[in-house]
């Protein structure tokens, strides 16, 4: 399960809608969001390559894969329907997020379970699994090896920040894997941040990226979006032409890590993670 993306820029008002519950969003917040997409080519990749992730999981771990998406076609309910119509007993629900949060997960889970009355197991996230963690390593080294900067990044897509007060795990497990990671790493001094924060006139989860490299004084920076497992606007427009633009104004280079998408390493640890589920519940 991924978050969804439009298909065509006709899609792009439904599919804003749908995230707002049903609102239609302003026609001026609609030509922002068409905006970014134009600026991307016009669509973003994440449906494709959940749909190659799908299928490189499934070659890789010998089981069928069914895709469904929280805000676009094909949806979580849709890919529930194709599990049952193959004849599936037994459901794993993959958020293909690393972090728990109870807004994004848990509403995964939530859909699932409406839409799959038969046995679940579900994954909450993927964290400080030790397959990830070492992907994540190796995104990073080979961003290393072509050079060094200044100063590492962490990034994750900020939610508001009521959820702390809800006593939500989200960001305590994004630094638990910041840690994990720079462990066993000869890393340059990092630090966390959130990008990609909404305008709903509530507070949002801090610091955001571009303020904190501005802060740091770093001339050089390396960002790696560890939050993210795949290509989509958040990587494409908020890092590739947002914060280039940034960057670009200021005379300093950001430059990121490469998404997961269906890199061999990801897929291996995706299907570690599912391997293990199914023995927690074995």
């Amino acid at each position: 399960m991924a978050y969804g993306s439009p298909a065509t820029e006709a899609d792009v008002a439904p599919y804003f809608t749908h995230i707002r519950g049903g609102r239609p969003p302003s026609p001026e917040a609609l030509g922002e969001l068409t905006a970014r997409y134009r600026a991307i080519g016009g669509v973003s990749p994440l449906t494709a390559i959940t749909r190659g992730q799908a299928a490189a999981l499934s070659a890789r771990s010998g089981m069928p894969t069914f895709v469904g998406m929280k805000h676009a076609p094909p949806f979580i309910s849709d890919g529930a329907v194709e599990a049952k119509r193959a004849g599936i007993g037994r459901l794993v629900g993959l958020p293909l997020a690393p972090h728990y949060a109870r807004m994004s997960l848990g509403s995964y889970e939530r859909s699932l379970r409406e839409a799959w009355p038969d046995e679940l197991v579900f994954v909450p996230g993927f964290h400080d699994h030790p397959a990830f963690i070492a992907a994540v390593r190796g995104l990073l080294v080979k961003a290393l090896e072509r050079d060094r900067p200044e100063r590492v990044f962490f990034t994750a897509h900020s939610l508001p920040a009521r959820i702390l007060d809800e006593g939500d795990p989200y960001k305590d497990q994004l630094l638990d894997s910041c840690r994990l990671v720079a462990a066993d790493l000869d890393l340059p001094g990092w630090e966390f941040a959130f990008q990609s924060a909404s305008h709903t006139g509530e507070a949002w989860l801090g610091p955001d990226l571009l303020e904190a490299v501005e802060r740091s004084g770093a001339r050089d920076v390396l960002v790696c979006p560890i939050g993210f497992v795949a290509d989509h606007l958040e990587i494409l427009y908020d890092l590739d032409v947002e914060a280039q633009s940034f960057a670009r104004e200021r005379g300093i280079r950001i430059r990121r890590t490469e998404s997961f998408n269906a890199s061999p390493d990801f897929i291996d640890a995706l299907a570690q993670i599912v391997a293990d589920a199914l023995v927690r519940v074995a």
